[in-house]
């Protein structure tokens, strides 16, 4: 079953344009799916370089001029080349036939950022346009529920279908948001499956971690700590680790698209705290795997930070697949007063707060340092409010 992305006019746009397109994104979020979708109707070519037949059938082409190795590919009018950080050759190969002008338009999909951009760094610059692909957005996840439809308004999802959303919403808390585990009954294992394997291939095949053993173990310490300030002094002492290493660990996992980290939001140093930082998960699946958490209750004892990570994280996404227009922060002032959410597009700020249940909040002093009102997302907000694309849109 495909369920339609917001990425696809992205992707149509990078195959009308003259660029190599690189496609990047977490492991199993549908890179490979939306390819073949947009290209169903299209003369392409996919090589896999995680299955060496393809990688050698590459090889073999790249020996002869570029004309003549397209030729003994079939003449495709689209290259896909999967998993193209396999070979650290294949930006350069590309990049030859780019400028050699060949009639073919050509692809570049990785699951990782950790080799793939920067082998293309130098020999595709400006020859290329990038298409970042998390996994699916709320709005996406509900496209794949047998009770939805497209022609649904928000105000009609909440008078007909509110248990369903209520219902679907605490789902996607628990489980995440990857596509196979949207559609999947058996979700716990495909996630536990997922967060054993998927996630340290890329890590591991750096050579720079020998065993996934003290990333998992970071991990779960970030798990438990998510929607709280992170020292990586106290992480590298809990974990009796080298400070140097535990950076070296998160920048890993943050090129491999696990967590993303969230900066103080500051124009006042003197009354704000300005170098901490947040680490969120891209997936709270994959953070509640790391857990063995796959309570859909609303009660679990870890729902406020859990709604903070997956409302900041359906904010980050779409300001990925947007290109990352906004600059997005967390704020809080040495009298910790604080803001869950800044998200700074150009001169414009808006600032949010993310609490489950309804709640005052005492924010009157980010607005009386910016003039900006602080908007309370809760789950009723979401719900009953229309927000189910992200709360961070510009208005």
């Amino acid at each position: 079953m495909y369920i339609r992305r917001v990425a696809e006019k992205t992707l149509v746009d990078i195959l009308a344009g003259s660029k190599v397109g690189i496609i990047l994104g977490a492991r199993q979020v549908g890179k490979t799916t939306l390819v073949e979708h947009v290209l169903r109707d299209r003369n392409a070519l996919v090589l896999d370089f995680d299955v060496e037949i393809d990688r050698r059938r590459f090889l073999a082409a790249v020996a002869l001029s570029p004309a003549e190795g397209l030729r003994t590919l079939g003449n495709p009018d689209v290259l896909v080349v999967d998993e193209a950080q396999r070979l650290a050759d294949t930006p350069r190969i590309i990049k030859g036939w780019h400028d050699a002008r060949l009639p073919v338009k050509m692809l570049l999909l990785g699951s990782s950022s950790l080799n793939l951009l920067d082998q293309a760094a130098e020999s595709l610059t400006g020859r290329n346009d990038k298409l970042l692909l998390p996994p699916f957005l709320f709005e996406e996840s509900l496209r794949a529920q047998e009770w939805y439809s497209e022609g649904y308004t928000a105000d009609m999802l909440h008078e007909v279908f509110a248990a369903s959303l209520q219902a679907f919403l605490m789902q996607l808390l628990a489980f995440g948001s990857y596509p196979e585990v949207v559609l999947a009954t058996a979700k716990p294992h495909l996630l536990q499956n997922l967060s054993s394997d998927y996630l340290w291939k890329d890590v591991l095949q750096t050579g720079s971690v020998k065993s996934p053993d003290p990333i998992k173990r970071l991990l779960a310490l970030l798990a438990h700590q998510v929607g709280s300030e992170v020292s990586t002094q106290e992480l590298a002492t809990q974990l009796q680790m080298a400070r140097p290493t535990v950076e070296r660990y998160l920048d890993l996992l943050e090129q491999t698209y696990v967590i993303f980290r969230l900066p103080a939001f500051s124009t006042n140093p003197r009354k704000e705290i300005a170098r901490s930082k947040k680490i969120f998960f891209w997936d709270t699946g994959i953070r509640n795997a790391l857990l063995h958490a796959f309570s859909t209750e609303e009660l679990r004892p870890d729902i406020g930070p859990l709604w903070e990570n997956w409302v900041i994280a359906e904010a980050a996404k779409r300001n990925l697949l947007q290109g990352c227009p906004s600059e997005l922060f967390f704020w809080r002032s040495r009298a910790q007063s604080e803001v869950d959410l800044v998200v700074k597009t150009g001169e414009a700020v808006q600032a949010f707060e993310i609490k489950w249940q309804p709640r005052r909040i005492a924010t009157r002093a980010f607005t009386a340092m910016y003039g900006v009102t602080v908007r309370s997302v809760t789950s009723r907000d979401f719900l009953t409010s229309g927000l189910i694309r992200t709360e961070c849109r510009s208005r």
